[in-house]
């Protein structure tokens, strides 16, 4: 089953409620467009837009977030009824890359409506914003993550660098010694081609110094483990 993903927009004027299917957008290069369905679950109509913005990842693992027009949402303004579903196409306007994966952000906001209160005073409502990651993957594109950790005072420092040519999303990062877990962090951490993040991973005592396996599990449910040595 495909997730999908409701949002509560809640404000002293009106409240508003909306599901997006699906959460995560994957294209290929032959994919030209991609359907998303978008549903109306509250008692009031609403108006949505999207901004499409080319997604990167400085050295250092921050994002960086740029509009563009290499992508287009059709339509562009949607209007739903209460409870009406719509079908809305993402299209891709460029060409792709045959070597490296094209990564984007698509921000699905509501257009809020300014409207009179009983005081004569007008309220506008406070809309939340839907931030979906897009993946646009030729074949053979993949992750290649390497992660090394030094242990910094309480804490355990990791620090993972992606030299592959698409993303990779870590779900859990683990370190243990012979099947014991010493420390933990849960996320859903993204880490671009070219970009290394750096992460801290809190234990509730000292890890000794010595031999140690670094396990990192993917979105796609995979693992990895690297042997690393603490001092």
């Amino acid at each position: 089953m495909i997730p999908s993903l409701i949002l509560l927009l809640i404000a002293p004027a009106s409240a508003g409620v909306f599901s997006v299917t699906p959460i995560r957008i994957f294209m290929s290069p032959k994919d030209r467009a991609v359907a998303i369905t978008i549903n109306n679950e509250g008692d009031s109509q609403i108006v949505l837009q999207a901004d499409i913005n080319t997604w990167s990842q400085t050295q250092a693992g921050e994002d960086q977030l740029t509009l563009t027009e290499d992508m287009i949402l059709s339509p562009p303004i949607i209007k739903l009824a209460p409870k009406a579903r719509q079908v809305v196409r993402l299209a891709l306007l460029k060409p792709a890359d045959a070597q490296q994966q094209l990564t984007y952000r698509m921000i699905m906001r509501e257009v809020p409506e300014a409207i009179p209160s009983q005081s004569n005073s007008m309220q506008v409502p406070i809309a939340l914003a839907l931030n979906m990651p897009v993946f646009i993957t030729p074949p053979g594109a993949k992750r290649d993550l390497n992660c090394k950790a030094t242990q910094v005072q309480s804490a355990l420092q990791v620090i993972c660098e992606n030299r592959g040519n698409a993303y990779s999303q870590l779900r859990e990062v683990q370190l243990r010694r012979q099947e014991q877990p010493l420390a933990k962090l849960d996320g859903g951490i993204y880490i671009l081609p070219g970009a290394q993040k750096t992460l801290l991973l809190k234990t509730e005592q000292p890890i000794s110094a010595g031999p140690a396996q670094l396990s990192v599990t993917f979105d796609d449910g995979k693992s990895q483990l690297f042997d690393v040595t603490l001092f």
